[in-house]
Order: structure tokens, then sequence, then C-alpha cells
């Protein structure tokens, strides 16, 4: 360890995660070339190869797995200690921002409140965030931490607290031929175009609010893609297509031309707080464990 530079370290995680040089560059505030830099001071230490790199790709070796799979909890603690180091020193202050996506809904705001009353240095934004990209503003660091819809299969992103699991609910226009049921199965989606979150959300994602096949493999006609969930609400009105929605989400939308029908079969919606993986300051930990012990 002698001579270890910990700027070493965070940059072969940020390769590990990027597997390309610019974008590493571009997330460490560094050149292409200072990236090649630290990466071979690091092999030279360690004695070995840990990034194969061609002209067409960048990737891990077998002991650059190994490394990056040891190394990434022990980074991770590392910086936990010295961020809670320098929050014991000044306290938990400054701007925090919370993004959400359609509806900031009543548990999210009563953590929020919460936090505000036990760390009154420290001022919360709430941004809304598009429908169609829950990841895309905690990746780019426009808010520190987000309240989105599971599933969260994102390498850079750590999913904190999980709540509000509940039964999906089918969002119908009044005039739709299945809008008086008390409810609906999930093989009841395959006569009905479902509302789809377009991209550039991940296509795992898109799937799981918009199914395209029902569990018994029927296929689900496609609906219309849309960016936020008031358009998707506007043409669901319309009599469009119909949309999968969460619990919260259905409840604080209730609106006379839109009836919401419980779903069985499918599985259940769910909300998660994310942030990224080199996001992990003391006011994001602190919202964390608010939310945490306020949500349920």
């Amino acid at each position: 360890m002698s001579g270890m530079d910990l700027r070493e370290l965070e940059c072969f995680l940020v390769l590990a995660e990027e597997l390309h040089f610019g974008r590493a560059g571009e997330r460490l505030y560094v050149s292409q070339s200072r990236v090649s830099q630290l990466l071979r001071s690091l092999e030279g230490r360690i004695g070995a190869r840990l990034v194969e790199r061609t002209s067409r790709r960048v990737a891990l070796t077998p002991l650059g797995e190994s490394f990056r799979a040891a190394l990434r909890p022990a980074y991770d603690g590392l910086r936990a200690t010295v961020e809670d180091a320098r929050a014991a020193a000044r306290g938990v202050e400054g701007v925090l921002r919370v993004g959400f996506q359609g509806t900031a809904d009543g548990g999210v705001m009563e953590a929020i409140a919460a936090f505000q009353d036990r760390y009154p240095a420290c001022a919360v934004e709430i941004v809304e965030i598009p429908f169609s990209d829950p990841f895309g503003a905690v990746r780019r660091g426009e808010v520190d931490t987000a309240v989105v819809l599971l599933p969260v299969a994102e390498p850079a992103l750590v999913v904190g607290p999980v709540f509000s699991r509940q039964r999906q609910a089918l969002a119908l226009s009044v005039r739709h031929p299945l809008a008086g049921r008390a409810e609906l199965s999930a093989e009841d989606l395959a006569g009905c175009p479902l509302v789809a979150p377009a991209g550039p959300a991940p296509a795992y994602w898109r799937e799981a609010q918009a199914p395209t096949v029902t569990p018994g493999g029927r296929p689900v006609p496609p609906g219309p893609a849309v960016t936020t969930l008031q358009e998707g609400l506007t043409l669901t009105a319309a009599n469009r297509a119909g949309m999968l929605l969460c619990g919260p989400t259905a409840e604080y939308h209730g609106r006379r031309d839109i009836t919401f029908v419980p779903v069985t079969g499918l599985p259940e919606s769910a909300l998660g707080l994310i942030r990224h993986r080199d996001g992990g300051t003391e006011r994001v930990r602190a919202f964390a464990r608010v939310v945490a012990a306020t949500v349920r």
C-alpha cells in the first residue's frame, strides 16, 4: 500500500462501471489521458492488468473483476467514514435535492417535513423528474436522491428504503368496457392497450410499468408512449388506452373521467429511494433514515 493514491482506486471503480475512458473522465472531471495514466499507475502497483482495452471495447480482466468486487465495499465504507466525520464536524446542512416521479404523495411529503424539522439547517428542494427517464437526473447529478417506481437494476445506483408496496390499479376511461368491473385479472390486460413510458427509461423498467405479455403469455396490445404521467392520464381519459399505476398515484389523481380498477395477478408496485453510488453524502443518508422511519 506504500504510496497508494485513492484517486487511482476511484478512477478504476468509475472505469469499471462505465467501461469507457471518455465517460469515466467526464465523471471524474479529468482528461481521458489522465484516466489512462491513473489506471497504469494502479496496475503497476498491483503487478498485473486490470483492464483490457482494444479499439472496439473496454473490459475488465478476471483479476479486475475480482478486484472490483473486493474493492467496492471497502471504498464505499471509507467514503462513508470520511463523510460522516465531515458531517459530524459541521452538521447536516446545505441543500438536498429530492426528485420524484409524477406525484410526491402524502408519505413522501411527510418524510420531507420530518427531515426539515430534524435538520433545519438543510433546505430541501423538490424536483419532478420525467416519467420516461426515472434514473437520468440522479446519474447526471441534477438531484441528490429520488423516489422512483421499482424495479431498479442500474450498477451506478444504490436503492435505499423501499416502501408503498401495493396492488396495482388499471386507470381506464369511464367509457371503457372494463370500467365497470370491481376487479380485473392480469389476463384481462390482453384486451386493453397500455400506456407505456417512452425512452430513455431502460427496457426492463418500461416492461414492468406496461407489460407486453400477460403472465399467461398472451400479448398485450401496445398503447401510446408518453414522457409524463399527466400525458398518460390525458390519453387514458380520452379512451386511447389504459395505464397501470401504483396505489398512491391512483389515489392522488382521482378524476371524474377516469376510474381505477384493482388488478390481481401482477407483482405489487413499490417505490424506492435511489442515489448515485458516488453520492452517499450525510445529507442523503440522513434523508434515507427519515424515509425508512416515516414511510411504509
